[in-house]
């Protein structure tokens, strides 16, 4: 399969601070890939690298075979981004500013005034296109985000926090409408806090920390290799003092039950055996996988507790 993005040894510097080190992964055409991290991971460095909007120290990163600094003009056609800072003009509405970002791409015509109203369409702004940015709510402002990050029609979409304080309607429209995208062929690529839309939406992931790629593989592959799985007990007796081999395996108490982290070669009669001896009052029991929120805990937790900020 064909390379949408490639990153081949990319460093970036600020002073003293290495945001990234060295970072090296591709990203397959038609992917819908998630990149995920903590705060200060080196996600946004990566996405404005790729975007032209900062300038790698060393190494390289090509968009659809092109390289983004020699190659700018064909990347940034190849490439939309939505950031995750809310859009303000206070001189145009609109239309007039999905207009205008055509205009910078060299689209225009009637089949571009077409895909502007399908845009407007598809994302609820129909109504709001004669509105200035500043009559938007913050939900609003999003979309505006999104529409003008792909009325040049780009390959590749890069999504950065694009639910971030967005209410659950805005999360379905965005996601159906971003599922179409992907099943007509555009790249996808995800930055998102919400590992469970990463987890629904996303067929591979790449888990960055502190400027490094620390897991790249399928997701699916990601939640098979995970050395734990997750019991969950309901009893009608939680507040009972646990024996030690629960105790140290408790990950979360409820109010009517207890969840446990059991290593996926353990025998689930040793578990039962140890809440028998603990006088545990079980009336179900029911187990499974880990999800994708705690394989990202596991690989990106850390007893030094340091993270950059970029």
């Amino acid at each position: 399969m064909s390379t949408a993005v490639k990153f081949d040894q990319v460093v970036k510097h600020y002073g003293d601070l290495q945001a990234l080190k060295g970072i090296s992964f591709d990203v397959e055409e038609g992917a819908f890939f998630g990149l995920l991290g903590p705060n200060g991971a080196g996600k946004s460095t990566l996405i404005n690298a790729m975007s032209g909007l900062v300038v790698p120290t060393s190494g390289s990163i090509q968009v659809m075979g092109q390289d983004v600094i020699k190659d700018y003009r064909q990347t940034r056609r190849a490439l939309g981004l939505v950031p995750q800072e809310l859009i303000a003009d206070p001189f145009f509405n609109i239309r007039e500013l999905l207009e205008l970002q055509s205009g910078y791409f060299g689209k225009k015509g009637p089949q571009q005034q077409k895909w502007i109203d399908e845009l407007l369409e598809r994302l609820a702004l129909a109504d709001k296109a004669k509105s200035n940015t500043s009559q938007l709510s913050g939900g609003m402002k999003r979309r505006v985000l999104i529409a003008m990050a792909l009325v040049h029609q780009p390959q590749v979409l890069v999504l950065d926090e694009p639910t971030a304080g967005v209410d659950v309607d805005l999360r379905r429209t965005l996601w159906d409408f971003t599922k179409e995208l992907h099943q007509k062929g555009h790249t996808i690529i995800l930055t998102t806090h919400y590992l469970e839309e990463a987890e629904a939406l996303c067929d591979k992931v790449a888990i960055m920390r502190q400027g490094e790629v620390r897991a790249l593989d399928n997701t699916r592959n990601l939640l098979s290799k995970h050395p734990y799985r997750y019991l969950r007990v309901n009893v009608s007796n939680p507040h009972i003092d646990l024996i030690e081999p629960l105790a140290e395996r408790l990950v979360e108490k409820e109010s009517n039950g207890l969840v446990f982290q059991i290593a996926k070669d353990a025998s689930m009669s040793e578990a039962l055996a140890w809440m028998q001896q603990a006088g545990l009052e079980v009336t179900d029991v029911s187990s499974r996988d880990a999800t994708l929120e705690e394989v990202f805990i596991d690989l990106t937790s850390s007893a030094d507790g340091g993270a950059d900020n970029a």
